[in-house]
């Protein structure tokens, strides 16, 4: 085997990516992650459901909700949410509302990497406990 053969093979694969990452071109010339709209839609409606059912309360009401809503508009790097959800009944809305729009914006940047600079809620219907039939 000849000696240029040897040191190809027995070059480390270390070697070759530290040499490489020193001939990079810095961050900011290498280009951009866009995140469509639509996946981080997806994110904050996920991320509102997975608040909601770690919500105090009755698991089986917290069933009955319906999957919640988003839509995200995102404009340099900084997002816009707007979320609708059922919400169980009775609760503390103003405490519900601040706790699920701020569990969802920590998620949502946590997650993408992107600056969340409002998050609109909707309350789309209030859930009942149902209570059990009268028997006489």
């Amino acid at each position: 085997m000849s000696t240029a053969a040897r040191a190809g093979k027995d070059e480390r694969p270390e070697e070759v990516s530290a040499h490489d990452a020193q001939n990079l071109p810095p961050p900011a010339e290498r280009g951009a992650t866009v995140i469509p709209d639509r996946v981080v839609a997806r994110i904050a409606a996920k991320a509102a459901s997975t608040a909601l059912h770690r919500m105090p309360g009755p698991q089986r009401l917290l069933a009955e909700l319906a999957a919640p809503g988003a839509r995200a508009t995102t404009y340099h790097g900084t997002t816009q949410l707007a979320l609708t959800v059922d919400l169980p009944y009775p609760t503390d809305l103003g405490v519900t509302c601040r706790q699920l729009q701020r569990e969802v914006t920590e998620q949502v940047a946590r997650l993408t990497g992107l600056d969340i600079s409002e998050v609109t809620l909707t309350v789309r219907r209030l859930v009942v406990a149902r209570q059990p039939g009268r028997v006489r």
